[in-house]
This record gives C-alpha cells, sequence and structure tokens, in this order.
C-alpha cells in the first residue's frame, strides 16, 4: 500500500480539523460551565478531596450508592456545588471535591455521609487537600513546561533543518495536543472527568513522542533530495513517507498497546493518563506522516527547494 499524501492534503487536514473544530467547541462549552476549558482537578483547583469506601461488613452494599442522597447532604452543610462521583466496580465508593475544609468540617461531613449512605471503612479513608495559590502555581508551571519544550524543538529543528521545517513541525505537535485537549474537554463535559498534574506530563511526553517521528521522516525527505534532485517535490515526499510509514505504525502500535493494557487493567490513579497518550500517540502517528505534506507548494520541483544543511557532526 502506497499512501499519496500530498495529492489527499486537504482530505487528511479536513479530518483533522473537524475533529480540532468539535474538541475547541466542548472547551468553549467547559469554559462557560466551569470556568476553564478543561475541568480542572485538585491539583489546579485547590480544595479538599474525600474519597470513601462504604464497609459493606457493616452497610447494605446491595445496590451503588445514590449520587442524589450525597448530593442533599453537601447541601445541608451548605457545599452543594461540590463535585460528587460514585466509582468502583460495584459503585460503593465515593469521591467528593469540595472547597477547603478544615478538620472539625470533614468530621461532620463524614458523619453527615456515614447516617445518609452507611457507615465507611476507616482504612480505605483518603484525604486530600491543596490551596488554591499551590493549585495556581502548579497549573501556571505546567504551562510554562510546554511552552518550554514547544521552544526548544523549533530551535532544534531550526539548527538541524530549517525554520519553517520547525514551524509545520509545531502545527503537527498543536495538533497532537490539541486532539488529547479536546477529547478531555468531551469527557469533562460529559462524565465529569477532571485533569491533574499527570495530564500535563503525558502531554509533554505527547510533544516529544509525535517529534522523533517528524524528526525521522524530514531526514529521509533530506536523504532523498539529494539522490534525486530533479524529481517532482510530491514524489519525493510521497515516497519519504511511504518509506517510514510502517517504522511509525509499528512503534506506535507497540507502544499504544501497553497503554491499552494499562487503561483496562492499571489503577484509577493511571486510567485517564494512559487514556490522554493513547490518543496522542495516535494523533502523533498521523499529523507526523501528514505535516511534510504541506511544506511545500505542489507545482514545484525539487531542484527549486533548497538543499537542506547536513546535521551537525556527531561528536
Amino acid at each position: 500500500m502506497k499512501l499519496s499524501i500530498t495529492k489527499q492534503r486537504t482530505l487528511w487536514w479536513g479530518i483533522s480539523s473537524l475533529l480540532i473544530l468539535v474538541g475547541i467547541v466542548s472547551m468553549a462549552l467547559s469554559w462557560q460551565q466551569y470556568g476553564a476549558p478543561l475541568r480542572l482537578g485538585l491539583d489546579f483547583a485547590g480544595g479538599t478531596r474525600l474519597q470513601l469506601t462504604r464497609d459493606c461488613a457493616v452497610a447494605d452494599c446491595a445496590g451503588p450508592i445514590q449520587p442524589s442522597e450525597v448530593r442533599d447532604v453537601l447541601s445541608q452543610q451548605n457545599l452543594g456545588n461540590s463535585s460528587i462521583q460514585v466509582v468502583g466496580d460495584n459503585q460503593q465508593s465515593l469521591s467528593i471535591r469540595t472547597v477547603t475544609l478544615d478538620v472539625d468540617q470533614r468530621t461532620e461531613l463524614q458523619t453527615a455521609l456515614s447516617e445518609a449512605v452507611g457507615p465507611f471503612d476507616a482504612d480505605s479513608l483518603q484525604i486530600d487537600t491543596v490551596g488554591p495559590v499551590i493549585g495556581q502555581q502548579l497549573l501556571a508551571s505546567g504551562l510554562l513546561a510546554l511552552v518550554v519544550a514547544f521552544g526548544g524543538i523549533i530551535v532544534y529543528l531550526s539548527i538541524r533543518f530549517q525554520f519553517d521545517y520547525a514551524l509545520f513541525a509545531i502545527v503537527a505537535l498543536f495538533h497532537d495536543v490539541l486532539m488529547a485537549v479536546g477529547l478531555f474537554a468531551i469527557l469533562g463535559l460529559v462524565a465529569g472527568i477532571e485533569i491533574d498534574s499527570l495530564f500535563i506530563v503525558a502531554l509533554l511526553t505527547i510533544v516529544g513522542f509525535s517529534v522523533n517521528d517528524t524528526v525521522v521522516i524530514y531526514d529521509r525527505i533530506r536523504e532523498t533530495l539529494k539522490q534525486r534532485p530533479g524529481d517532482h517535490i510530491n514524489d519525493i515526499v510521497d515516497d519519504a513517507v511511504n518509506q517510514t510509514l510502517m517504522r511509525s505504525i509499528n512503534t506506535s502500535l507497540t507502544t499504544v498497546l501497553t497503554l491499552v493494557a494499562i487503561f483496562l487493567f492499571g489503577g484509577e490513579t493511571l486510567k485517564f493518563f494512559a487514556l490522554a497518550l493513547i490518543v496522542g500517540f495516535l494523533s502523533g502517528a498521523y499529523s507526523s506522516i501528514l505535516s511534510p505534506a504541506p511544506c511545500w507548494p505542489s507545482g514545484e520541483n525539487a531542484a527549486a527547494k533548497p538543499m537542506l544543511p547536513s546535521p551537525p557532526p556527531s561528536l
């Protein structure tokens, strides 16, 4: 199978544009509802999170915990705006995120919840508290890390190749990041999924993985330009992409299979981290294949494009 990337570039980027547009609309709706493009978790928004599991040795666990009962208790405690999630295989665990509570307020809330839904297992109790200032600092640090990563990639690709190559690679990286962010904006609206600091780690990993595939394809284009300077540039790009296609697919597939296993059988903490990586890696393989296509006008031959500089000598 030989892909014709340059001839079908409108189709490929049309598909990407449609998916990104859906994500942007979801982020806009999330901004209206939560005041942020994504539903921020405790790490970024600050507050107190309580995770409680009903003690089935004492309580009646025939049915799942009803969020409406929990909401009534929170409303009585003047915490009606809190986030509630019923989790676990049998839906016997409860995750509540609310404003910052002191020890007395937490104790009063736990007592009221125990009376409403049944006793909780003391050994499974987890309480996390993050101040709003610390949460904002974590968010700012994560965004700064992304900006630094993009800047470093631009500098590296400009030195190793050319500045316009770096720009198209950055466009591809933005594509991958927006795919992951858009998905989690949808999940935040539909399923109440929140992002934490692991999500920023996932985005940074996606950026590094995707640019690696892009560099391999750019290297192959440079080699082909030297060997066939008189060929049409569209043929050179298509040949370079097809020569590296199986390498990109195999690398992405083996990594994604591992992440799928983590998503299906890993703990709750890593599940959505793995999901973000799955989406980002698949999108990265897709965009890395397509990113060289718009680098040249369709009517140009290889001789009209300046030869890429040779890579710096290895030390």
